[in-house]
């Protein structure tokens, strides 16, 4: 029944008919009274006429004058037509006063208190801000519905290309991971087989997590920050301890609870190991830092020598699509500051996870 009732648009009677009662009952002040002047006195021939002529000019405003003129960019010829619909159906309710009378035993005046020469006036005062009026708030309700309309679409495919997009990033981010790491073991074969063994046996763990724990959106901060301790420790192997100082400290007791967005973290980390310097005349060195705050606050702070690189290590694909992952998953609700000099890379993370 409901249906039906839409899909003949009946609803569309109600809402006339209940814009007119408003209107008269905000000049009468009284709904009771007003409903009595409109339905059961000798006024129903003008009340026809306005709800039939103000409905036919909304109407022909909405489904002609808008798509055709308005929508298209023809503004002053769309202005034009509307005042001249306005004017043409205000024109015709005004004759509803007229025809009024014949049906009634009443005179012209003693049913709306003015003269039948007052034509001008009934069409200025009463039929032409009425059907402006009604022409407007029709006009206001239809652009208002297809402004939301719109507005949920845009919304809709913004999430769309939103998780298609981080799809697409995290892909690229696994393939490039993977890739550094079996080099370092690889590495780790020729120099000490037992440690490649162990490393592997790591390695085999943080495949596991990255192919059947982190396929949602969000994960445990728990399970993200023991895969980075995993990380930190196998690439740790490659380095050469009495050449590179690695200080690394990850304190995750306020973690709990805490969910974060699968490998936001680890391109910094992994680009850290990367563009570490390896020579033996300066002091190289890796420090990292990362606390949890009780107020779901993350804070990530990473230093590497460098060894005076000409290339930057932030033009890397995985630091590129992780700033892109922390504006899509995290606006306004992160800080990120890099600063990179010849001799030094510094990295300061900050992500609000409430």
């Amino acid at each position: 029944m409901q249906n039906w009732f839409f899909k003949y648009k009946l609803h569309h009677i109600v809402f006339w008919i209940g814009y007119h009662l408003l209107w008269m009952w905000i000049n009468i002040g009284n709904l009771k009274d007003a409903y009595a002047y409109l339905f059961l006195g000798s006024l129903p021939i003008k009340f026809y006429g306005y709800i039939i002529f103000q409905a036919l000019g909304a109407y022909f405003n909405l489904y002609f004058l808008i798509p055709r003129f308005l929508y298209v960019g023809k503004y002053k010829t769309y202005i034009a037509l509307v005042i001249l619909t306005i004017i043409v159906c205000s024109a015709f309710i005004v004759g509803g006063y007229y025809l009024a009378p014949y049906f009634s035993d009443l005179t012209f005046q003693q049913l709306f208190g003015r003269r039948p020469d007052q034509y001008l006036l009934i069409f200025t005062s009463n039929a032409l801000p009425s059907t402006a009026g009604s022409m407007t708030l029709a006009m206001s309700i239809k652009l208002g519905k297809n402004w939301l309309e719109t507005e949920k679409k845009r919304r809709d495919l913004e999430k769309d290309n939103l998780e298609t997009e981080l799809k697409y990033l995290k892909s690229q981010i696994n393939p490039h991971f993977l890739f550094n790491t079996i080099n370092s073991i690889f590495v780790l074969i020729h120099k000490n087989p037992d440690l490649a063994s162990e490393s592997l046996a790591s390695f085999s763990d943080m495949l596991r997590y990255q192919l059947y724990e982190c396929n949602d959106q969000e994960i445990p901060l728990n399970k993200e920050l023991h895969f980075l301790e995993n990380f930190i420790e196998l690439e740790s192997l490659r380095l050469n301890e009495n050449q590179t100082e690695l200080q690394f400290e990850i304190n995750h007791a306020s973690a709990h609870g805490i969910s974060i967005a699968p490998f936001i973290l680890l391109p910094f980390v992994e680009n850290t190991f990367k563009h570490v310097s390896k020579g033996k005349t300066q002091k190289n060195f890796i420090r990292m830092c990362l606390n949890v705050k009780e107020n779901k606050q993350l804070e990530m702070h990473i230093e590497n020598s460098r060894g005076g690189e000409s290339t930057s290590p932030s033009s890397g694909i995985g630091l590129k699509n992780v700033e892109r992952r922390l504006n899509l998953i995290y606006p306004h609700h992160h800080q990120l500051h890099i600063e990179a000099d010849a001799r030094t890379y510094k990295v300061a993370l900050t992500i609000d996870l409430k």
